[in-house]
């Protein structure tokens, strides 16, 4: 890709990325769960956003979820374990600004069949 298409396309996903966080927010009971994908891997964290903390987090490089979509099934299934150790059935969905499809849905998917209301 040259350099001007992936300059266009960042600053795509990052003004979905603030359209998005403007209509969200996520609290102890409820909280927001961020997704980021790389290139590699894939990543998710719980995040209070009154508090401003993390209650749960997911590194995929550590456990070798790669950024596709079985992947992104095991990290969903992953995470899913940390929520429920922290006893949290209920999230908010940061898609970070990626559009709902492959990698993104397949996390969201892998959530909600794990019984996390998303």
């Amino acid at each position: 890709m040259t350099g001007n298409v992936q300059k266009k396309k960042t600053q795509t996903r990052l003004k979905r990325k603030t359209a998005i966080r403007s209509r969200i927010c996520g609290v102890a009971a409820k909280p927001r769960v961020s997704v980021f994908r790389s290139n590699r891997f894939i990543y998710a964290q719980a995040i209070d956003d009154a508090k401003g903390v993390t209650l749960a987090a997911f590194d995929g490089a550590k456990v070798g979820a790669r950024s596709n979509r079985t992947g992104a099934e095991a990290a969903g299934k992953e995470f899913a374990k940390s929520l429920k150790a922290k006893k949290i059935k209920e999230v908010v969905f940061d898609r970070n600004g990626y559009l709902y499809h492959g990698v993104i849905a397949a996390f969201a998917d892998a959530l909600r069949s794990n019984a996390i209301k998303v």
